[in-house]
């Protein structure tokens, strides 16, 4: 067998085998380095499917390996602009070949950074994926310098391992969208149970939890008095100072409900003390956070919008609701409506931040007892908890 079939049979085992992007790219240089490729550089590059970021690239040196960032906004917008992956894509090409160096200055400044390190030749290749998702392809990037860079029997070597190579990317980013973007959309442990398998109506489990509940005052007013596109932002700010807390202290953000936040802390029924102070915890900083983003946007001339906040335990289902092939996984249950109920109390008993009963007795904190109320729904009155602020 040929040492290049041997490649393409190593990168399609690893595609099957391993998650590591790093790992077959320097398995790939390696192996072209033994093949007599004069290689000082190889890169593979990925638009993604991420809110943070834009693409990324992978790329090993014969002293490193890394990964590269390109996040959203004018700066990697310019970042991109800038790269030979750009003037293929905006030229409607798949290859492309430079000379290094030359006399005129070189038009993306990677290719003077590499003429610079001593590279004599630049090549890149572009493979296209099926159409419907924004993962359009993969870009192989290779820097040699050899005399005079690398030869044509080389060069026309490489469409025989980078069909294997795209594959195994794609099957690797595949994978990430799947498991990254259902993280972003339904929380890190939800996404974990869904791609477990639990993507059955039904399917599920009564768990024990603290749970947060978040409602922006006032909110419904402001549609009437201001444009979509400021309600929007000043929606993703809030839910951004009070998601940070939720999540750092180990909560999981279940939903976002038109202008409120639904969390939950799962904790041992035997011993909810845990979960109940993380929640606590994550409460006081979110509301501490909402503050300061208020008197900014007051001095910015802008309106502020306090929340409220409700902290309960109990037992809540937790798993999949819905129609047959539209579902929801969340947490429902006769905790989580007393949490809702409780909300609705904020603006009589003139506090922002209420317990009931039983998460006050699981936690260290000053709470005091405003009241006993009927809940709507409930049968029993509740013993409601503010804590002075």
């Amino acid at each position: 067998m040929c040492e290049m079939q041997k490649l393409v049979d190593w990168i399609i085992g690893k595609g099957l085998s391993s998650d590591s992007i790093d790992e077959i790219l320097k398995g790939v240089a390696q192996a072209l380095l033994r093949l007599g490729y004069p290689l000082i550089r190889a890169s593979i590059a990925m638009p993604s499917i991420d809110p943070l970021q834009r693409g990324f690239s992978v790329t090993w040196s014969r002293s490193s390996i890394s990964v590269e960032i390109q996040g959203h906004g004018d700066a990697g917008e310019e970042m991109f602009r800038r790269s030979p992956i750009s003037h293929l894509l905006s030229n409607d090409l798949l290859y492309g070949r430079w000379k290094l160096p030359s006399e005129a200055s070189q038009p993306f400044p990677l290719l003077q950074e590499l003429a610079n390190d001593g590279a004599t030749d630049y090549v890149m290749k572009l493979i296209g994926f099926p159409e419907g998702t924004a993962l359009g392809g993969v870009g192989f990037s290779l820097a040699g310098d050899g005399p005079t860079g690398f030869s044509d029997g080389q060069i026309a070597d490489l469409d025989r391992f980078l069909p294997a190579l795209a594959l195994a990317c794609y099957r690797i980013a595949a994978l990430r969208v799947a498991t990254d973007m259902l993280a972003v959309y339904t929380g890190s442990r939800t996404s974990g149970r869904i791609l477990n398998g639990q993507t059955q109506r039904g399917d599920g489990t009564a768990i024990y939890s603290a749970i947060l509940l978040a409602d922006l005052k006032d909110f419904t007013s402001l549609n009437e008095r201001y444009a979509p596109d400021r309600i929007v932002t000043w929606l993703n700010q809030h839910f951004e100072v009070i998601g940070q807390p939720v999540e750092q202290a180990g909560g999981e953000i279940l939903k976002f409900m038109g202008d409120s936040l639904l969390a939950i802390f799962p904790a041992e029924i035997d011993n909810p003390t845990d979960g109940c102070e993380r929640a606590l915890a994550a409460a006081r900083k979110a509301m501490d956070a909402n503050d300061t983003l208020n008197w900014n946007r007051v001095d910015a001339g802008e309106p502020a919008i306090p929340i409220d906040i409700v902290l309960h335990v109990g037992e809540v289902f937790y798993g999949n609701i819905g129609c047959t092939r539209r579902l929801d996984f969340t947490a429902i249950g006769k905790a989580v409506n007393e949490a809702a109920r409780m909300e609705k109390l904020c603006d009589n008993v003139g506090r922002n931040l209420l317990a009931s009963a039983m998460f006050v007795s699981r936690v260290q904190a000053d709470f005091e007892k405003v009241g006993s109320f009927a809940l709507k729904g409930v049968a029993k009155p509740a013993e409601v908890y503010g804590l002075p602020r």
